[in-house]
Parts: C-alpha cells; sequence; structure tokens
C-alpha cells in the first residue's frame, strides 16, 4: 500500500496543470490538483480568451466603415460595453464548466485554495496536508507593475476583462504584444488610446520588419505612439490620472493600463524555504525534463519562464506524463514554433527573424512583399499587408515566415506546418495558390529583395 495520498500533486489549473492532471489520471494515475482562483488559468479567465472575444469585437467598427465602399449603409453605431462584458462572462462561465468536467470525468481531485509546499513530498492547503509522490509546479505567470509613485492608480491586462465603464482617454505604459493587443481593442472600440513605451520600437524579439511594419499601420488608424518615453509618476486629480514622462511631458487620461510583463508565479508556495532553484524574476528553474533541483518536484509552463505559451504549457505536460507514466516518452521541439500577436492588423509569425538567420548562416535570401489586399480597394481603408520569407540560400531551406496582416495567425499556423516537414523554397515556388487571397503572396514571391 502506498505511503502517499496522491500519486502526482498538481498546483495551478491552467493549460498546462489540467492537462497533466487529466492525461496521467487517464493513465490510472492518482491526481489531485490545487487552484485558488479560477480553472483554467490566465488563457481562459484574462488572457487569450477574452482577449481575441475584444479584439472581434473591437474591429467591427472599422468594419462598419469598410462596408460602405461594397454599397452598404450602416446606420449610427452604437456600442455597449456592459453587452460585451456580459457575453464574455457567460462564454468564460461555460469555459470553467469544461475544465472542470474535464477534471472531474477524469477522476481528479480537485481542491480549491492555496498550496503551498512543505517539504518535497507534502503539500498544504489551508490546514490540510497532502502527502503525494511528486509535486508539479503550474501556476503560471502574473502581471508585473515597476515600482513608481502612483502605481495604485494603473490596472493591469487582469483588470481590463471587468472594467466598469470604458474610459474616454486612456494611457497603455509598454511596447510587448499585451500592449500593442490592448492598443488596438482599445481604440476599436472609440477609446482616444496612447500608447507610450520606453524602448525605440514596438514587440522586442520580433523581426525587424515586421516591428517597423505594425508600428506604422497601428499609426495610421489612429493610435498615438510614443517612444523612448518612461513614465516615472502618475497622479491622480479628482477623477483624472496625469501621467509624467521623463521627456516632461503630460499625458492626461481617464485611465491607465500597465503592460510592462509578467513575471512567474512563485510567490507564496514555499519554494525558497524549500531550496527550489529559482532563476531571474523568479522562474523556478528546471532540466529538460521538467525537474527541478528536488526529484520529486517539477515545474513546467510561464512559471519557467522559458517560452511562454499557451500550447507550449500544454505540449510540456504532454512530454512529462509520458516521461513519468508511459514507455514512450516524448520531447518538446522548441524549434519553429509558431505564434502570433492579434494586433490590428494581426502579426503571425515562425521560424528565425531575419537578423537571426544571419547570425545563424552566412548566406541568406530575403523575400518580401507589401501589398494593398483586395478588400482595401474598395474599402477605402489604407491598411496593407506585409509578407516576409526568409530562406538559407545554399541549402534553399525555409528558415522564417512573418506576415502582418488580416488572419495572420490562420495563414502562418500552415505555414509552420510546411516548415516543420522542412520544405524549401522551392516547395513553395511549385505549389499552386488559391486565387484571389492574400495567403498565395507566400507561393509567388520569386525574386530576392536583397541577399
Amino acid at each position: 500500500m502506498s505511503v502517499f495520498d496522491v500519486d502526482l500533486f498538481v498546483i495551478g489549473a491552467g493549460s498546462g496543470g489540467v492537462r497533466a492532471a487529466r492525461m496521467a489520471a487517464g493513465l490510472g494515475v492518482r491526481v489531485a490538483i490545487a487552484e485558488n482562483r479560477y480553472l483554467g488559468g490566465t488563457c481562459v479567465n484574462v488572457g487569450c480568451v477574452p482577449k481575441k472575444l475584444f479584439v472581434y469585437a473591437s474591429h467591427f467598427r472599422e468594419d462598419f466603415e469598410a462596408a460602405k465602399g461594397f454599397g452598404w449603409s450602416v446606420a449610427e453605431l452604437q456600442f455597449d460595453w456592459s453587452c460585451l462584458l456580459a457575453q464574455k462572462n457567460q462564454e468564460i462561465h461555460r469555459l470553467q464548466g469544461v475544465y472542470q468536467g474535464l477534471l472531474n470525468d477524469s477522476g481528479v481531485q480537485v481542491i480549491e485554495g492555496q498550496a503551498r509546499l512543505v517539504d518535497a513530498h507534502t503539500v498544504a492547503i489551508g490546514e490540510r496536508q497532502v502527502h503525494c509522490e511528486r509535486i508539479l509546479i503550474a501556476t503560471g505567470g502574473w502581471p508585473w507593475i515597476p515600482d513608481i509613485p502612483g502605481k495604485e492608480f494603473v490596472v493591469t491586462s487582469n483588470e481590463m476583462f471587468t472594467l466598469d465603464k470604458l474610459p474616454k482617454r486612456m494611457l497603455i505604459v509598454g511596447g510587448g504584444y499585451i500592449a500593442v493587443e490592448f492598443a488596438g481593442i482599445m481604440h476599436g472600440l472609440g477609446v482616444q488610446t496612447t500608447l507610450c513605451y520606453r524602448g525605440t520600437k514596438l514587440l522586442r524579439g520580433f523581426d525587424e520588419d515586421v516591428r517597423d511594419f505594425v508600428a506604422q499601420e497601428i499609426q495610421k488608424k489612429g493610435i498615438d505612439i510614443r517612444l523612448n518615453a518612461q513614465i516615472n509618476r502618475i497622479e491622480k486629480i479628482d477623477n483624472v490620472l496625469l501621467a509624467h514622462s521623463d521627456q516632461d511631458q503630460l499625458i492626461e487620461v481617464d485611465l491607465v493600463l500597465y503592460a510592462t510583463g509578467r513575471k512567474p508565479n512563485t510567490a507564496s508556495l514555499g519554494l525558497e524555504s524549500l531550496g527550489v532553484a529559482l532563476g531571474a524574476g523568479g522562474a523556478i528553474t528546471v532540466n529538460e525534463h521538467y525537474q527541478t533541483n528536488i526529484p520529486s518536484i517539477y515545474a513546467l509552463g510561464d512559471v519557467t519562464d522559458r517560452l511562454n505559451l499557451t500550447p507550449v504549457a500544454t505540449a510540456e505536460a504532454m512530454a512529462l506524463v509520458n516521461q513519468l507514466y508511459t514507455d514512450r516518452a516524448t520531447t518538446v521541439d522548441y524549434d519553429n514554433i509558431p505564434t502570433a500577436v492579434f494586433s490590428q492588423p494581426n502579426v503571425g509569425t515562425v521560424g528565425l527573424t531575419e537578423d537571426e538567420a544571419r547570425q545563424r548562416y552566412p548566406d541568406i535570401d530575403i523575400y518580401k512583399s507589401v501589398f494593398r489586399p483586395m478588400k482595401h480597394t474598395l474599402s477605402g481603408l489604407d491598411e496593407k499587408t506585409l509578407m516576409k520569407i526568409v530562406v538559407n540560400r545554399s541549402s534553399d531551406k525555409v528558415l522564417g515566415i512573418h506576415m502582418v496582416g488580416p488572419e495572420a495567425a490562420e495563414i502562418i499556423q500552415g505555414m509552420a506546418v510546411a516548415m516543420r516537414a522542412g520544405a524549401t523554397k522551392a516547395v513553395f515556388d511549385s505549389t499552386i495558390g488559391i486565387h484571389p487571397t492574400a495567403a498565395e503572396e507566400f507561393v509567388t514571391m520569386r525574386k530576392p529583395v536583397h541577399p
């Protein structure tokens, strides 16, 4: 008879934690999972899902404007923020129920409350203690705000999904994908939006052409971008917020969103007292098997702060369970993982940026196309699309594909399959395009723009 209450105790019921718990339980493993906020984690509740719903909502104003060029007369526009919130809440509640059902059907024991590690084989939730053979930490990340005067007056991306009302004027501080996405959302919903970033370009880590193109396109839509600007303090006078920058600028708004990054959610877990090795920002250090320096404790997903994407966390969960409880060990290949920014227009990318490719290979060809999508020949809108392919000349292998434009994420998903299959530029060139589509541009770019 086992000396443990459960074989696997999972802390955090987000995408990675739930996937690991369900898979393990399906193999006959005795599993418990603890969650102190909401089933589904960040993605379902305050991340991917509600954000994408808000992106859809915010794009209708531009769609209505475009419709005039196609003969449609649209009456005076009205937007009801409370209706959007109610609809969003209903969908999130449905998804939480789905997660609950999946865990229940798998036989996973769900425990509500803050879990804390007592020792290498014991987890405490309140007064209750559970003895476990293995512990998996999948607590994700949490928004981070720099310590500046007036930080108590700002909100993070978490609170953006429950605002009582829309502001008339808004400042977004940050230059990453969350900042850029919310700039598009709020502008599309009619909010006068200013985006302030301390760096020289938005979207650090993305291809340089993508970074320049996105900034150009969202500025054309009317978003006020202020680069090389650091907010030093925020003060509140009546119901108005005054943001003071290091350029002696005063930005007067009704709401300030700080999208200045996320940090691993490791506070209150008792990791330091147990001696679990932590890296920068509190990230849990793990080896290639997601194991910490304490053999019975594992971690995956955003809490390890390596590649913070929901599908990566679920892939890591499957790899870990296979490794621990089956004879068919699998690994996660972190190369050529596609990603998207649901800015307006969208960004989709997979593989190496041009700069990364040039650092690794001596002979690089770049294929690039900037064009006006067919829809906008009649819509009257000035939005452009960018497509770019990075190729290793000597092998003809496609190293990176990047797109800024409508449905970029949907298109790049298929391109990621081709890249994982090792497609060469010759394969792209020999593929028949679907006409008329924007996607066919990827198989009709014949001449490199520069070596």
